[in-house]
């Protein structure tokens, strides 16, 4: 597959090589990560990398754009029957990008925005303090429930009641659990806010019906396109039809500017693909899998955050072990097991340290674990965070993931042959 790169530039290939070696051995359990199918990176080197394109299907701005027209309104099409949505728009180039169409689309500067806690579960675009966003609009948070760990709608309500907010977004990047989208819907219509619903974690689960879809109840619906989707590195946006027009003319050319054809393509071909009954089958694996990983895990007396998982994550307190996140994530990593550190609600740790971790399963699961090489992990995890910092321990617990992961090729074989 770099058949000229190898011919070209030696060294860069060698480093392709190197990160081949390392997925292939590896047991990737970040939960923003997953696998793409050969057809997404095919699709996402083809040709049409090579055209330059602005504006939509018949109103282009450059000449020579009749084929990917095609490829664009084919995209509409598949991706509105596979989420039953009114209107979608596929040029954002990520899941960030996607948040800021919807931004640019219908908020003002110094507009307010009732999102969730990043340090509870949110996302860096929905208002923190390190994201540019947070110097255009005014942001109030609401967060969870400190007993339950699920989110307090009732502080959500009376916070969207007090503040008056132009938007509510809903949505995380660590937050294991459903979310009650009619209930916030109703809520942002009581205060005449727009509903937006980050679903750039889950899009995949939705896509294949197996949790529930936010795009009846939200005035818009954000995603990428990686994650769970299992796609290119890119994202959409879903809107009711009477907001079609704003949000066009807010992604293009009110945020971006020319499109990554190439990624466009691949999308196409990904949204053909999540209708499968493949991936539907996938996708239900990926909850079991994170449901059996939640109880094994317990069993070995971890604490998991809210008590369990109704999605593909899952976030790990590690305080009654007695390590961090940090501490954890390393020694995780030493045996070929990838998560990442992450801040459990109301920690008291920093966030470079971390009181958890944040593991994913949606990559293991499309190698094809089910649940008896799930409790493999649970397993080594367990005898990880017994003595994370022995090296003979981490030599022992490697040799037993490497064995594991080794019964799992990443790719078919040949996929890679020059």
């Amino acid at each position: 597959m770099i058949k000229v790169t190898r011919q070209t530039d030696p060294e860069l290939a060698a480093l392709v090589d190197e990160e081949l070696v390392r997925q292939e051995h590896n047991i990737e359990m970040i939960a923003s990560e997953s696998t793409a199918p050969l057809a997404v990176m095919e699709l996402s080197g083809s040709v049409f990398t090579n055209k330059t394109l602005e504006g939509y299907p018949g109103r282009r701005f450059q000449a020579g754009s009749e084929v990917a027209d095609k490829v664009e309104e084919l995209a509409w099409k598949r991706a509105k029957e596979l989420f039953g949505a009114e209107h979608v728009n596929i040029q954002s180039y990520s899941g960030s990008t996607a948040n800021y169409s919807v931004f640019a689309s219908v908020l003002e500067p110094g507009d307010k925005i009732l999102s969730m806690r990043l340090d509870q579960g949110g996302h860096l675009t929905h208002g923190s303090p390190a994201n540019w966003v947070s110097k255009i609009y005014n942001h109030v948070f609401y967060g969870v429930d400190k007993e339950t760990e699920l989110i307090d709608y009732d502080e959500l309500e009376r916070i969207a009641k007090e503040e008056k907010p132009k938007m509510i977004i809903a949505g995380a990047s660590s937050y294991p659990r459903l979310i009650d989208y009619e209930r916030i819907a109703k809520v942002a219509e009581e205060v005449g806010a727009y509903f937006m619903v980050d679903m750039a974690h889950i899009a995949g689960l939705v896509a294949a019906k197996v949790i529930p879809s936010p795009i009846p109840y939200a005035d818009f619906v954000t995603s990428s396109t990686t994650k769970t989707f299992c796609s290119a590195r890119s994202g959409m946006v879903f809107c009711k039809e009477k907001y079609a027009k704003i949000l066009d003319k807010g992604t293009f050319p009110g945020c971006l500017g020319s499109l990554m054809f190439n990624t466009m393509a691949a999308k196409t071909w990904s949204f053909k693909y999540a209708a499968s009954q493949e991936f539907h089958d996938i996708m239900a694996q990926v909850v079991v899998n994170a449901k059996c990983l939640a109880e094994e895990l317990q069993k070995y007396g971890f604490r998991i955050v809210s008590g369990g998982t109704d999605n593909h994550l899952l976030v790990v307190d590690l305080r009654e072990k007695g390590i961090t996140g940090k501490t954890f994530q390393n020694a995780l990593d030493a045996v070929g097991i990838t998560v990442n550190k992450n801040m459990i609600p109301f920690d008291p740790e920093k966030p470079g340290v971390t009181s958890g971790v944040r593991i994913g399963l949606t990559s293991v699961s499309q190698r094809g674990l089910k649940e008896p090489e799930i409790r493999e992990i649970a397993a080594i995890m367990n005898q990880v965070a017994q003595a994370p910092e022995d090296e003979e321990n981490l030599k022992a617990c490697k040799a037993k993931a490497e064995a594991l992961i080794s019964r799992f090729p990443l790719y078919p074989a040949g996929s890679f042959d020059d």
